[in-house]
């Protein structure tokens, strides 16, 4: 009996095809392995121990929380980027394939059967093979994972899909229910996450999600209230996919416009807004980050923060040509929200200005075309946003909001005069030392209630 049901859920995992990926993955790669030596003939208990403990080790590590098979392939389905998922979540298609779903439909059936296997299973089977072997004690102490599953631990969208494959009796008709949550949610990296960075290891480029993003949100951000309206107006469009424009945020430094760049995330991340930031060294990879990004259902902001170019520095050509929208650039589900402390972004000299009139042969000819070109990439923003410094009176309303939202209740006179004279000791008057003031304010009281 048991070598039957173990055999029946080695077919199911050498029957996978559209979500066969998943068995690359080191758990499942590992327990293929462990079911493959149950089946030989001459197998060695030392061989199979060491199986199911690489087995285990791996379940482990990738799912310490709950170590539960079934939880872990459950994950492993919502957030697999295969044909039959990545085509409910590209744009450009929108007819269903139904030999795809068919397929789909069979590897979740076998995934379910898989997802049943008891340790206890197992561990029988074992015993029956070395029952006369003196060293078959190490069988009844090898252990055990857990059958159920657990749905507390995901954010509530995922929650909800996760719950409903749990409660189907049969995987294979949650077919329709996947299909809507790849659609609204996407697939792979873009259903687990919901903010990036794009990294380089060795030369390559790639996509990396990133757990804890920034939380900051906007009802945190204190003034600037006619300045943040203008690129949340501009985010809404382009979710709902009106037209909107690349954004240029300039200003002081402080003033909170990187801020209000991760804020607009953390309130409309749930409306399929997605943020992949890209560290201006790497902005010469834009055009693969495109086609990485240019076919999903989900909007994409590319955030490069503090952009600002050096006279000798090209990676600006990279960003003017999509901020111009080339035939291979320009998708409706992309824009660009940059952050600067200046208005030019692109560093100019008073030596080029002198070569307009030169005498000197290696002066540029045509030096006011090369000024030109450096002063217009601003201008290919559609959308300038100026951030400038809080005069005394807006620093200290800042700093009086921020401190009512921490429900600090303090002497106002005394807050404001040891706001100002945070702002002499350190970094001026900003919405930024506003905030770290009352971070060390906070801080400050807590500890003298401590004490006392």
């Amino acid at each position: 009996m048991q070598h039957s049901k173990l055999s029946s859920i080695l077919l199911a995992m050498d029957s996978l095809s559209i979500y066969r990926g998943l068995l690359e993955n080191r758990v499942l790669s590992k327990l293929k392995t462990l079911l493959i030596s149950l089946h030989k003939a001459d197998v060695e208990l030392r061989e199979l121990i060491n199986s199911y403990y690489e087995f285990y080790f791996e379940l482990a590590r990738e799912n310490s929380t709950t170590m539960s098979l079934k939880d872990y392939l459950l994950d492993q389905i919502i957030f697999d980027e295969n044909p039959f998922t990545f085509q409910q979540q590209a744009s450009q298609i929108s007819n269903s394939n139904q030999v795809l779903e068919k397929a789909a439909a069979q590897d979740l059936k076998g995934l379910q059967l898989i997802a049943q296997l008891n340790p206890a299973l197992v561990k029988a089977h074992l015993a029956e093979l070395f029952k006369n072997d003196p060293n078959n004690t190490l069988i009844q102490e090898l252990p055990e994972w857990v059958l159920e599953s657990s749905t507390n631990t995901l954010s509530n969208h995922l929650n909800h899909i996760k719950t409903h494959l749990n409660s189907c009796q049969h995987w294979q008709d949650s077919l329709d229910e996947l299909k809507t949550f790849h659609k609204d949610y996407g697939c792979g990296l873009f259903a687990r996450y919901f903010a990036f960075v794009w990294e380089r290891i060795d030369g390559s480029g790639y996509i990396r999600g990133i757990d804890s993003p920034d939380p900051i949100t906007l009802d945190e951000l204190v003034e600037y209230q006619n300045e943040r309206s203008r690129v949340i107006e501009n985010t809404l469009q382009f979710l709902k996919d009106f037209p909107a424009n690349n954004v240029l945020l300039y200003g002081d430094r402080g003033t909170g416009k990187s801020s209000t760049v991760k804020a607009i995330l953390n309130e409309y991340h749930t409306q399929g807004l997605r943020m992949l930031e890209v560290p201006k060294a790497y902005l010469a990879d834009f055009p693969l980050i495109i086609r990485q990004l240019k076919n999903r259902t989900q909007k994409f902001i590319i955030f490069v923060d503090d952009l600002v170019f050096g006279d000798n520095e090209e990676n600006y050509t990279s960003l003017k040509a999509v901020l111009e929208g080339g035939l291979e650039s320009k998708t409706s589900n992309i824009l660009i929200y940059a952050t600067s402390n200046r208005r030019h972004l692109v560093k100019e000299y008073f030596k080029e200005r002198a070569g307009l009139q030169s005498n000197n042969h290696d002066e540029e000819v045509h030096a006011g075309d090369t000024m030109q070109e450096k002063l217009s990439l601003a201008d290919r923003f559609g959308i300038n946003v100026v951030f400038s410094s809080p005069n005394q009176t807006k620093y200290l309303e800042i700093v009086d909001g921020i401190a009512a939202r921490r429900n600090l209740t303090l002497d106002r006179d005394w807050l404001h005069k040891e706001a100002l004279q945070w702002a002499l000791w350190y970094n001026g008057r900003s919405a930024r030392t506003a905030k770290q003031f009352v971070d060390w304010l906070e801080g400050h009281e807590a500890i003298k209630i401590l004490n006392n």
